[in-house]
């Protein structure tokens, strides 16, 4: 049965194997700003905030990775992240250049890495079916000690609820920076005598949100969830929409060092969109991420005059049903569906052009029966479905796919896009 764990400043004294494992899981993620990614989204990535060197992010995982299976406290990662820092040439962090940034800076990585991983390998024990059969209760626990405590981290000390009670998808510690709160499994027992001393039900008012933070009251920005209870949640449902969202150079580069960690969802995702609009010929508005633009044709399309607003090239099942349906040359032959079921292998290989005359990124497919030909427009206003729900977003688009004769790609309009 899961044992009683504890974590400070001077590391983890007890190390355990689910602690471990989850941080080890997580995807490193090229980053800006720390709030690239939120809430779930990191049960599944390793971010550093301004990092987006692979090795430097490798590196940093490592580092952190060895504190926790050693045990190391923060002044041992701090030397880490000074050796790392000068390794890697790593300038322009924040909090470079002054002893107090400096402290700020690594405390904040060592610390919130620390908890994080701690509260999801805690929560992974937590939910054994061992323990929930004697314990299904779990009770909220705050830190001994802290400097500065805060209110309401104070008023939930000694709640008891039931294991699936909707208050620790929001409140499962850590609840903030620096927050040292913890959770602990009880029997039904304790749940009683937590009920007759009023300590039963959340408090009134525990679901209001700040209007500042966007988290329920008493919860920093970002920390409204259960670490470690989203680690089957889809890699491709976030990688997706932080695409979206970076910067197109970055984007790439993002993609450049994940794609073959995703490179199974993408295509089971992919398959299953073009398999049911190809059975059905209908179509109902889904997006699904097709391509990334590689970094060198981001680099040519600016050379060109024409910036990327991000680097995602996303297809419609609308514009999929139309290729197959309509779309055709004078043979009367669409592409073949064999182009659409592997379409991301197709555009690995392909020769992107900038159509001068559209403003439309051209990529043309070298596949049976002559040259294929997708049309992308950039940056382009789009209301497609994505996970379900129906939003506008500015990306690129796929909206037509059919053929090209080579002797057309020799027209002044077609500017070849080196890889």
């Amino acid at each position: 049965m899961p044992t009683s764990i504890s974590l400070s400043s001077k590391g983890n004294p007890n190390p355990f194997a689910e602690q471990l494992a989850f941080f080890k899981a997580k995807l490193q993620l090229p980053s800006e700003r720390w709030d690239d990614i939120m809430k779930s989204a990191h049960d599944r990535a390793f971010i550093v905030a301004g990092a987006i060197n692979a090795d430097l992010l490798n590196d940093f995982q490592d580092a952190i990775a060895k504190a926790i299976e050693q045990g190391l406290g923060i002044e041992a990662f701090r030397k880490d992240f000074d050796r790392i820092v000068t390794q890697h040439g790593w300038v322009g962090w924040t909090g470079e250049g002054s002893e107090a940034g400096h402290a700020w800076r690594t405390r904040i990585i060592y610390q919130t890495n620390m908890a994080t991983s701690y509260a999801a390998g805690r929560y992974q024990q937590l939910k054994h079916p061992d323990l929930l059969s004697l314990r299904p209760y779990w009770k909220y626990v705050h830190a001994d000690g802290v400097m500065h405590p805060r209110p309401l981290h104070v008023a939930w000390h000694g709640l008891v609820l039931h294991n699936e009670h909707p208050f620790w998808d929001t409140h499962f510690p850590p609840n903030g920076w620096m927050c040292h709160c913890r959770v602990t499994p009880v029997d039904e027992k304790e749940y009683l005598k937590a009920q007759a001393n009023g300590k039963g039900e959340p408090p009134a008012g525990w679901q209001e949100h700040s209007a500042k933070t966007g988290a329920p009251v008493g919860i920093d920005q970002g920390f409204d969830y259960a670490p470690g209870a989203s680690t089957q949640k889809s890699l491709m449902d976030f990688v997706e929409k932080k695409l979206i969202n970076l910067e197109s150079s970055v984007g790439s580069h993002m993609w450049e060092l994940i794609q073959e960690a995703v490179e199974q969802e993408q295509v089971l995702a992919w398959q299953s969109m073009v398999e049911r609009v190809s059975t059905t010929m209908q179509a109902t508005g889904e997006a699904r991420l097709a391509h990334v633009v590689e970094a060198q044709t981001v680099q040519n399309l600016a050379d060109a005059g024409v910036k990327l607003d991000n680097a995602a090239v996303w297809l419609r099942d609308d514009e999929l049903l139309h290729a197959l349906r309509d779309y055709k040359d004078a043979r009367g032959a669409s592409l073949p569906i064999e182009v659409w079921q592997n379409l991301r292998e197709h555009l690995d290989e392909a020769t992107p052009y900038l159509d001068t005359a559209d403003q439309a990124l051209i990529y043309v497919l070298d596949v049976p029966g002559g040259l294929g030909k997708l049309v992308v427009r950039v940056n382009y206003k789009e209301k497609a479905r994505f996970d379900g729900v129906r939003d506008r977003i500015t990306s690129n688009f796929i909206r037509t796919g059919g053929w090209i004769d080579a002797g057309d790609l020799g027209a002044a309009r077609y500017v070849k896009l080196v890889k």
